[in-house]
């Protein structure tokens, strides 16, 4: 499909985002279903911190889909449930256990750490298996899963 062109009347659907850098640093415009969105790097790697970082995006994906996921089901059980807060953070970590580590003496894996907080009445059991319905929000799913990323020129 190369040369068919950008066409910037094309709205991007759910699902769908649109990049668009000008090569000036890392400020990179998004449009995201339809939704404006910048995304940058910070300051101290080169960027003018005027929006988050990709890993940022990433971390607010899981976040967002696991409030989502946890009140939904909150709803679905009629759960005394208030808010719910969720803190993603995304950091390289040395592999201390892994399967190349005498090929790659540096071998880092990506991890999310997920914290949540469930306000409400809500007892014990009810916060132990939201919990575990937390372990199965969809975006939680598709990292954990075999992803494909299939790359062509537009």
């Amino acid at each position: 499909m190369s040369g068919t062109g950008f066409d910037p009347a094309r709205k991007p659907g759910e699902g769908e985002a649109y990049a668009i850098s000008d090569n000036a640093g890392f400020r990179t415009t998004l449009d995201i279903g339809g939704h404006a969105a910048i995304a940058d790097e910070p300051v101290a790697l080169g960027g003018g911190d005027e929006g988050p970082s990709p890993y940022g995006l990433l971390s607010a994906a899981l976040a967002a889909c696991t409030a989502m996921t946890l009140h939904s089901y909150a709803k679905l059980k009629s759960l005394p449930v208030e808010r719910i807060r969720v803190l993603v953070r995304h950091e390289k970590v040395h592999e201390v256990d892994c399967e190349h580590c005498e090929t790659d003496a540096g071998a880092k894996i990506d991890r999310l750490d997920r914290t949540i907080w469930i306000e409400g009445a809500a007892d014990e059991a009810a916060r132990a298996r939201l919990l575990q319905i937390a372990e199965r929000c969809p975006v939680h799913r598709t990292l954990q899963s075999a992803v494909l990323i299939a790359t062509r020129e537009g």
